[in-house]
Formats: C-alpha cells, sequence, structure tokens
C-alpha cells in the first residue's frame, strides 16, 4: 500500500491535473487563460475559461485500473452520454468542441465537457431524483452500446483490496472486515457471472444503467435538472442504481418505474445489490492512502451496514 498523501501531495496532485488539463485542451485548440479548479475528490474538476468547457481527470484510481483501462471506461462513457442527449434525454453531454475522445496527458485521461451554470439556490430532492431514474433507466434499455455485466463494479479490486486491508486494521475493523471477506464469497459469483446471477434470480432482465447512483448524480442546472457521471456505466438489473437508498427511495423509484411502464424493484435483488455496495464500501478503504478523508466520509455507511443482517 502506498504512503498517505500528505495535504502537500493532494495539493501536487491537483495541480498536476489541472496543468495535463490545459495543455491537453490548448492541444486541441481551446483557448485557456484563467483555468479554475471547481471540485477535487476522485477526480479534478477544471473549468477551462475563457473556454466553455470543463475537463474531468480522474486522480484517485483503484491499483487495477491503468491508464488504458481508464480511457476506456470514459469512452464509454462520453457514448453513453452522447447518445442519450441525441435522444433528447436531460443529460450533460460531451463537449462538442472537442473530439468525442479521451485525452492522455502526463499520465492522467481526460474527457471534456461543456461548461453548464449550476443553480446554487436548489436543494437536493432525492425522493424527486430516484422516481426520476425511471425515466433515465426507460432511455437507457434502448441503448445499443456493448457494456459489459456489471463491470464497472470491478471484482478484482474487491477481492485485492480486501486482501489488502487485512494487513491495515488502521483503516478498517478487523471484525467490519472479516465480515466482509465472509459476505464477498457469496456475492462475487453473482457479480462476476452472469449466467450465475441469472441462476441465483431468474427472469430479472438486464439492461444498460448508470452504474453510480444516479439519484445522487443529477445536476440542477441553471435550465433544469440533467443526469450526470455515466463513469462506471454497466450492464445488470435496475436495482444496481438503488443500492443503499434506503425503503423510502425505493418506493419513489417504484412511482417512476409505474409512470414508465417499467417493472418495480424486487426485493431480492435488492438485498443483492445493498450487500455488493457495502462490500465495496469496505474494499475503498484501500484507497484512503490516496484520499485520507475518506473513512470520515465513508463511516456513516459502514456503521448502518454494521445494523444490518449478513447477506
Amino acid at each position: 500500500m502506498t504512503a498517505i498523501a500528505t495535504p502537500d501531495d493532494i495539493t501536487r496532485r491537483t495541480a498536476a491535473a489541472r496543468d495535463a488539463a490545459v495543455a491537453a485542451a490548448r492541444d486541441l485548440g481551446l483557448t485557456v487563460t484563467a483555468p479554475v479548479v471547481l471540485y477535487e475528490l476522485f477526480s479534478v474538476v477544471v473549468h477551462l475559461a475563457p473556454s466553455p468547457v470543463v475537463a474531468r481527470v480522474p486522480v484517485v484510481l483503484p491499483h487495477t485500473e491503468d491508464l488504458d483501462a481508464t480511457s476506456a471506461r470514459q469512452r464509454r462513457e462520453l457514448d453513453v452520454a452522447r447518445w442519450l442527449a441525441g435522444r433528447g434525454v436531460p443529460v450533460i453531454p460531451p463537449s462538442d468542441l472537442v473530439p468525442l475522445e479521451p485525452v492522455q496527458r502526463d499520465g492522467f485521461s481526460i474527457t471534456f465537457w461543456p461548461f453548464v451554470a449550476q443553480d446554487h439556490s436548489a436543494e437536493p430532492d432525492y425522493a424527486a431524483n430516484s422516481r426520476k431514474s425511471a425515466e433515465l433507466h426507460a432511455a437507457l434499455k434502448e441503448y445499443p452500446g456493448e457494456l459489459g455485466f456489471l463491470d464497472t463494479a470491478d471484482p478484482r479490486f474487491i477481492t485485492d483490496a480486501l486482501g489488502i486491508l487485512a494487513n491495515h486494521p488502521e483503516l478498517v475493523d478487523p471484525a467490519d472486515l472479516g465480515r466482509a471477506r465472509r459476505e464477498w464469497i457469496e456475492l462475487e459469483p453473482l457479480v462476476s457471472s452472469q449466467a450465475e446471477f441469472s441462476k441465483r434470480f431468474p427472469g430479472i432482465e438486464l439492461q444498460p444503467v448508470h452504474g453510480d447512483s444516479p439519484p445522487a448524480n443529477i445536476f440542477a442546472s441553471t435550465n433544469g435538472l440533467l443526469f450526470s457521471d455515466f463513469e462506471l456505466v454497466t450492464r445488470g438489473p435496475v436495482e444496481w442504481d438503488l443500492a443503499s437508498l434506503g425503503p423510502d427511495l425505493e418506493a419513489a423509484y417504484n412511482e417512476g418505474a409505474r409512470e414508465n411502464g417499467l417493472r418495480e424493484l424486487d426485493p431480492d435483488v435488492l438485498t443483492f445489490v445493498n450487500a455488493v455496495a457495502a462490500v465495496r464500501i469496505i474494499a475503498c478503504l484501500a484507497l484512503a492512502p490516496q484520499l485520507p478523508q475518506l473513512p470520515g466520509f465513508l463511516k456513516p455507511m459502514i456503521d448502518l451496514w454494521r445494523t444490518r443482517p449478513s447477506f
């Protein structure tokens, strides 16, 4: 495991990502004289001012993902966002000022998006967002591109990370790790194999899904709500997108599903995706050296998991 990043390390990483985005943008013909970092956590997001373009640069990545794998994942994201925008779905589309392709520069893989003004007065309504997510699923059912079965769940990372964490009790309670490893033995075949999933959950259809909780990734723009951040787009059950959201938001989604002619969420599949989400959260503690504040972010979800029965 790498050394824990210091505040100075993170400042340098952010600056390097910003500089790579600026250089890549200028190579593509964009005018960039006053870049502004809008956000930094797992990715660094840079407004390439005065150009109306935003660069997104992933900086916290699992050890199982190399630069080419990141670019391949971003390529799928760009294609899905482009396709949805073309169908009139309210999304943040890729920028039309640069080619539809991630750019590798200085060890980073970068994508480019239009600068969209945010409505800072809007308060997130997660029930409404969950209901609206059914609209996204209805549109995604028709997406023609090739997507692997739950591939962005990255089961190899989960397996490796749980092994790495065995040597780092300072990052995870040994009792939590032991439970996660026991549950992963049962869950891993269902995540890794479509055949095994279908055997366990017969009749549950698979389709393209957002992959990373669309109710939490709806951007409030000054022109309305927009779906965003399709970095983990994959093929799986729609329940995958509702993992860990709880009964109230599940009920809101079911309202939207009925309105859009979709099936309601299956309780057994929800139990499965909730269990996988919890084990992934434990595994993500292995990323804490890259992002030291991560354990604090994840603690409420781990505390909730402790109150639930094992899978």
